[in-house]
């Protein structure tokens, strides 16, 4: 998993509430079990129409935010099914951080397993860095997680919490495979005891 320490990139604004799994990444979708290559179906239905053009006036077909790293979401994002292919699907895009009032809790657990930032922040820090993220290219957020600040392109700077333990795995890349792997050692010597102490196992 790619480490998050610090990020400084566009945002894009997305005010609605209750965006849910489904319109993150719909149902017809679901059938590959691979992380990548679901960038290009992220919000399908608001993104395209159903010839497959794409729409002009969402968000992310806009020239200032086509490149987009940061999301300023409505209230209660990520709600619905908790299918994991939500922030894989972000993830591929290229966003690493998600901005919101509240998250729906399985979506917000996967986000941290799968290396993108959830993070909250009161009503008023929402809406200004959402007035903010509206210049597109012209304002570059930082989002940093060792201070756990988000700073706006103005230099107003909003705190957010985040538990010892995710920031921990994030800032070092680690995912639950990573962090099974950082007990190797420990395995191998339970391992070899058992070895010796039950050959006939």
């Amino acid at each position: 998993m790619e480490k998050f320490t610090r990020l400084t990139g566009i945002a894009a604004p997305m005010p609605l509430v209750n965006i849910d799994t489904d319109m993150i990444i719909p149902k017809q979708f679901l059938k590959t079990i691979k992380r990548s290559g679901l960038g290009v179906n992220l919000f399908d239905e608001m993104r395209y129409d159903r010839a497959g053009a794409e729409i002009p006036d969402f968000v992310l077909n806009k020239p200032a935010w086509r490149d987009a790293q940061i999301l300023i979401a409505g209230d209660n994002f990520g709600c619905g099914s908790s299918r994991e292919h939500a922030p894989w699907a972000l993830l591929d895009f290229g966003i690493r951080c998600v901005i919101s009032t509240s998250f729906a809790d399985i979506f917000f657990n996967n986000c941290f397993k799968n290396g993108i930032l959830p993070v909250v922040l009161p009503q008023e820090a929402v809406d200004a860095l959402m007035e903010d993220a509206e210049r597109g290219a012209n304002a570059r957020i930082t989002v940093d997680l060792e201070t756990q600040t988000v700073t706006a392109s103005d230099g107003t700077s909003y705190g957010f919490d985040v538990d010892a333990f995710r920031k921990h795995c994030l800032m070092n890349g680690l995912d639950d495979i990573g962090l099974t792997m950082e007990k190797a050692p420990a395995i191998d010597r339970f391992e070899d005891g058992m070895a010796q102490a039950r050959p006939w196992i």
